[in-house]
C-alpha cells in the first residue's frame, strides 16, 4: 500500500477504536482511569503496526490540545472573579479566608519547588523522543526583565487572543477586588448585583465546558500516544516511570516533612496526633481519588481533632478547590521540566525558579474545576511557552499519580484548617492530643451556639454513621449577596467522575451539595 493509503487505514482503525471506548463508557460504565489506560494500550498498539503512518492519527490530539488551550483563559476569568468574590462579608469569614488562601498558596509554593528540585536533580525527560505535531509552533523562552512585564495586562482581548495567561489572572483580580470595594453598602451592593450573577453562572458554564473537553482526553491519549510511538521506539516512553517515581517522592516530602514542619513551627502542636486524625481522611482520599467527596469525613476528623465545624467546613471545603499541593504544584511543573529536558531547552535557574511563579498565579485560577492537574498543567504550558501534546502524553502515568495528589490535596486542606483554628485560639487542645473524647451532640451544640453569635453557619450532623457537613459552597452562598447558588461546589453535585480531587461518588452524584 502507498502511504496515504496507509494513513487513511490507520484513521479508520483509529475511529472503530474511538467508538469501541465510547461504547465501554456508556454500556460496561468503564470508568476514566480504566479508559485512559485502554487507551493507552491500543495507542501502543497503533503507533507500532501503522508506524510512520499515523499523520491523520495525530489530528485528533492536536484538535484535543487547541480546544483545551482555548478554554483555558475564559475559565481563568470567571473562576477567580468568583472565587475572590465568594468571601462573603463577615469579617470572622473574611480573616479566616485570608489566612486560609495565604497557607493554602504557600503549600502549593512549597510543593512546586520541591518538585522543581527533585525534577532537576533526577534530570526528568532527558532522553525522552518526540516529535512534536508539524502544525505546532513553539514558542521562544522570554528573558526574565520581558517575562516580568509581561505578567500585566495591556489589552486583555490582545492578551486573551495571544493566550497570555498570567495578565488574565491579574485582571481578574483586580475586577474581583474592585466588586468586593463597590459593595460597601446594601444599595451598592443591589446595583451590582448581576455582574455577579453574570460572574457565577458563567463560572459554572466554563465548569461544564472545561469537563466536556477533559471528557475527551482518552481519545486524544490514543491518538498523541499513537503518534509518539510511531515515530519512536516503545522503550522512547520509558522515562514516564522516572516521572512517576519523582511524582510520589516530591508528594511524600510535601505531606510528611513540609506540612508538618509548617503545623508545628505555626502552632507549636505536635504533627503527630495530626496524623493519627487524618489517618481515616487520607485513606478515603487515596482509594476514592476525590477531594470533594471527601469533604464529609474530612470535617468530621478534622471535628474529632478540635476544629470548629465553620472552621473545618470552610477550609476543607476551599482547600478542595485551591492551593492544591498535588494538581497545582507538584504535577504541573514535574511535566513542565520535562518537557523543557526533552525538547533540549536551554533554560536559566531563574527561568525555572519562574516556573514555579507561574505554577502558583495559575493555580488560583483553577478552583472547582473538574481536570485540575491537566488545566492548571495546560495553563503553565501556556504561560511558559511549552508544548502542550506533552501534557496528554504523560496520561497514563496521570491515572496512578493521581492517588497521591488527591490525598496531598486533602492532607493540606487539614493541615491548614488545624493553623488557622490555633491561630483564631478556637482549637480544643484537649480534642486535638486526645485527651478526651469526641461527643458530636456536644459539638454541634456549641457549632449552633457560636453560629448564632456570629453569624457563620454551623456544621450540622445526623445520628448515623459520620457527620453530614455544610460544603464550602454553601458557607459562599449564606455569605453572598446573590439568592442563586451559583457556586462552583454546586455545579459539580451532579458531573459523576473526574480527576484530582473532583470526582463526587455515583451514590451522593444526585444530590445537593449541602445533602451529603
Amino acid at each position: 500500500m502507498s502511504d496515504v493509503t496507509l494513513n487513511w487505514v490507520a484513521l479508520a482503525v483509529t475511529v472503530i477504536l474511538f467508538a469501541g471506548i465510547a461504547a465501554l463508557s456508556v454500556k460496561k460504565k468503564a470508568g476514566f482511569t480504566t479508559r485512559v489506560l485502554l487507551a493507552t494500550v491500543l495507542g501502543i498498539g497503533m503507533g507500532v503496526i501503522f508506524k510512520g503512518h499515523t499523520d491523520y492519527v495525530a489530528a485528533f490530539g492536536t484538535v484535543w490540545s487547541n480546544v483545551i488551550s482555548a478554554i483555558v483563559v475564559p475559565l481563568l476569568l470567571f473562576s477567580i472573579i468568583a472565587s475572590i468574590t465568594n468571601l462573603g462579608e463577615s469579617v470572622r469569614l473574611r480573616n479566616i479566608g485570608i489566612k486560609t488562601i495565604v497557607l493554602l498558596l504557600l503549600n502549593t509554593l512549597t510543593a512546586a519547588a520541591i518538585t522543581l528540585a527533585l525534577a532537576l536533580a533526577f534530570g526528568v525527560g532527558k532522553g525522552f523522543q518526540y516529535t512534536l505535531p508539524t502544525d505546532y509552533q513553539q514558542r521562544e523562552v522570554p528573558a526574565v526583565i520581558d517575562t516580568i512585564v509581561n505578567l500585566f495586562p495591556t489589552n486583555l482581548a490582545a492578551n486573551w487572543s495571544e493566550n497570555q495567561v498570567v495578565p488574565v489572572v491579574v485582571f481578574a483580580i483586580l475586577v474581583a477586588v474592585a466588586y468586593n470595594a463597590a459593595g460597601s453598602t446594601d444599595r451598592a451592593r443591589a446595583a451590582i448585583a448581576p455582574f455577579k450573577a453574570f460572574i457565577d453562572a458563567g463560572n459554572v458554564v466554563m465548569s461544564r465546558a472545561t469537563q466536556i473537553v477533559v471528557g475527551f482526553t482518552p481519545y486524544a491519549v490514543l491518538s498523541l500516544i499513537a503518534a509518539a510511538v510511531s515515530g519512536s521506539d516503545v522503550a522512547a516512553l520509558l522515562p514516564l516511570l522516572v516521572v512517576l517515581v519523582v511524582a510520589y517522592i516530591a508528594m511524600a516530602l510535601q505531606m510528611f516533612v513540609v506540612q508538618p514542619l509548617v503545623l508545628a513551627a505555626a502552632t507549636r502542636l505536635n504533627p503527630v496526633y495530626f496524623f493519627k486524625s487524618f489517618w481515616t481522611t487520607g485513606v478515603v482520599a487515596f482509594t476514592s481519588e476525590s477531594s470533594i467527596g471527601t469533604i464529609p469525613v474530612t470535617v468530621r476528623q478534622l471535628r474529632g481533632a478540635g476544629v470548629p465545624g465553620d472552621i473545618a467546613s470552610f477550609v476543607a471545603g476551599l482547600g478542595a478547590n485551591l492551593g492544591m499541593p498535588g494538581c497545582a504544584g507538584v504535577w504541573p511543573v514535574l511535566l513542565a521540566v520535562f518537557a523543557v529536558n526533552a525538547q533540549g531547552l536551554a533554560y536559566s535557574p531563574a527561568q525555572y525558579g519562574f516556573l514555579v511563579v507561574l505554577a502558583l498565579l495559575v493555580s488560583i485560577g483553577t478552583v472547582g474545576v473538574p481536570g485540575t492537574a491537566t488545566i492548571t498543567a495546560t495553563s503553565l504550558f501556556a504561560a511558559a511557552g511549552l508544548p502542550i501534546p506533552f501534557i496528554a502524553i504523560s496520561q497514563p502515568i496521570s491515572q496512578i499519580v493521581d492517588m497521591g495528589r488527591t490525598a496531598l490535596n486533602v492532607a493540606g486542606a487539614a493541615n491548614t484548617a488545624v493553623v488557622v483554628a490555633a491561630s483564631e485560639k478556637q482549637l480544643d487542645e484537649d480534642l486535638y492530643y486526645q485527651r478526651k473524647e469526641f461527643a458530636e451532640e456536644e459539638e454541634d451544640a456549641i457549632e449552633a451556639s457560636r453560629s448564632s453569635v456570629v453569624g457563620v453557619p454551623a456544621t450540622t450532623a445526623s445520628g448515623s454513621a459520620g457527620a453530614v457537613s455544610v460544603s464550602a459552597a454553601s458557607v459562599f452562598a449564606s455569605a453572598s449577596s446573590n439568592p442563586l447558588d451559583f457556586t462552583p461546589g454546586a455545579v459539580l453535585a451532579g458531573q459523576g467522575e473526574d480527576l484530582c480531587g473532583v470526582r463526587l461518588p455515583a451514590k451522593s452524584a444526585a444530590r445537593h451539595p449541602e445533602e451529603k
